[in-house]
């Protein structure tokens, strides 16, 4: 059986466990805020919110341990503007999990939660979010590409009628 245990969270982390608690700390804490739940409720909207806030938590924590954008762009398998956008608050989702990340450094934040789960599993479920966020990325591309071809398409078949 699982327990809870209190676990600190640095918020100048050193190494991949400090940097994954405090993006998980972030993400959570955003994710909760009554604002960022009222978003989620659209579930058009849900997948790529909450992508686009734990691409901005992981961003932010890996910031926080002093890694360049590039090292973090790499990482997150995001580009480098993307990774810039999120830390500097130019996203959505960057603004909010800053000011989470603010809200830590005045209040201080410690997480409940569960002791016992194997680090093997929260790896498997770490790789398992980003082939996720990754995948969603490439689905939005490749619908672009589909609109840009209807485009395309659409005004040939304008062509084709107004020359009749």
């Amino acid at each position: 059986m699982s327990e809870k245990k209190d676990v600190e969270i640095s918020l100048s982390p050193i190494g991949r466990e400090e940097i994954h608690k405090l993006e998980y700390a972030l993400l959570i804490g955003t994710l909760f805020r009554p604002e960022i739940l009222e978003m989620l409720r659209n579930p058009e909207e849900r997948l790529t919110w909450v992508d686009s806030l734990a691409v901005a938590a992981a961003a932010i924590a890996r910031e926080k341990a002093k890694m360049t954008i590039s090292q973090i762009a790499e990482e997150l398998g995001r580009t480098e503007a993307t990774v810039r956008n999120h830390i500097t608050g130019k996203t959505e989702a960057g603004k909010l999990v800053r000011e989470t990340y603010e809200k830590f450094v005045r209040e201080g934040v410690k997480l409940d939660i569960i002791e016992k789960i194997p680090s093997k599993e929260i790896e498997e479920l770490n790789k398992k979010i980003n082939e996720l966020s990754k995948e969603n990325e490439k689905l939005k591309n490749e619908i672009k590409v589909l609109i840009n071809k209807i485009e395309e398409i659409r005004k040939s078949l304008q062509e084709i009628a107004s020359s009749i």
